[in-house]
């Protein structure tokens, strides 16, 4: 299958899923600097997936895919503090957690055949 558009990529998809989750899940949480910082750590990796792949090279859409894998490792820590203090449900955060590490492994894969 020929991707055409950033919207058909896999990994985009994913954390596509998972930012409307979290963003759902936290649109009561009264701790808005932590709510602030995983949205937009959640955000980071489909933006940067697609701003990547606007660029049309594969150099700098690689370099884009590093700092959307990079965001999928702040969510992790996001979500394990989140699961701390209480904001997130075991099975919220376990179901959350892995949707990243897929879309963290969509990227490695993607990363390798470019």
């Amino acid at each position: 299958m020929k991707i055409e558009k950033f919207e058909d990529i896999l990994a985009w998809q994913k954390s596509k899923e998972l930012t409307l989750s979290i963003y759902k899940t936290l649109k009561d949480c009264r701790d808005y600097s932590f709510r602030d910082q995983i949205q937009r750590a959640a955000v980071s990796v489909m933006n940067n997936i697609a701003e990547g792949f606007e660029r049309h090279t594969n150099k700098e859409f690689i370099s884009f895919l590093y700092i959307a894998k990079g965001s999928c490792g702040e969510v992790r820590s996001m979500l394990d503090l989140g699961l701390d203090l209480g904001y997130f449900t075991k099975k919220e955060h376990d179901n959350f957690k892995q949707v990243s590490i897929d879309a963290s492994k969509l990227i490695s894969g993607f990363i390798k055949v470019l």
